[in-house]
């Protein structure tokens, strides 16, 4: 069993629609970003690749590369689980935070999960999505932006 550890934020702003896992949150918002910026997916991509030792989504998909620019982030997350696959490891589940102050994620929850699980290959009982605020501190707080935290095990 491999553990991974995944973060990654965007401030808000650039063209909508809000993804999270791939699924539409918010029509009229969108996170700046090199691709679609889609928090969540990056996480998820980073924790697989500490998982199997890696490294990280920017090693991968450069930001400087305008190939990228404007790219679907949960093929982006695709790419990267055969990359794990390839290195001889499989996800078997992840945990996610997302931390934001007016973005609810509920509503959308078992959409993300669906999304995530097909993309990882796995079962949606091992893929848990959790939302928590920064209860107005900080720039999340302030909400000029979001992110995510994930931890990935891959056996």
């Amino acid at each position: 069993m491999r553990v991974g550890f995944g973060f990654d934020a965007h401030r808000f702003g650039g063209v909508g629609p809000l993804k999270l896992a791939g699924v539409i949150v918010a029509e009229d918002r969108g996170l700046e970003g090199t691709s679609d910026a889609d928090v969540v997916a990056h996480a998820v991509a980073d924790a697989l690749l500490g998982a199997a030792a890696r490294g990280d989504l920017g090693d991968h998909f450069p930001s400087d590369d305008p190939v990228w620019e404007g790219a679907d982030s949960m093929h982006l997350l695709a790419r990267v689980v055969a990359l794990v696959t390839d290195a001889g490891h499989a996800p078997s589940s992840v945990d996610l935070t997302v931390i934001a102050q007016s973005v609810r994620i509920a509503p959308h929850r078992q959409g993300m999960r669906s999304r995530l699980a097909a993309v990882l290959g796995i079962g949606v009982d091992a893929v848990s999505v959790k939302a928590t605020s920064t209860d107005r501190m900080g720039s999340i707080g302030a909400d000029e932006g979001m992110a995510a935290l994930v931890v990935a095990v891959c056996s």
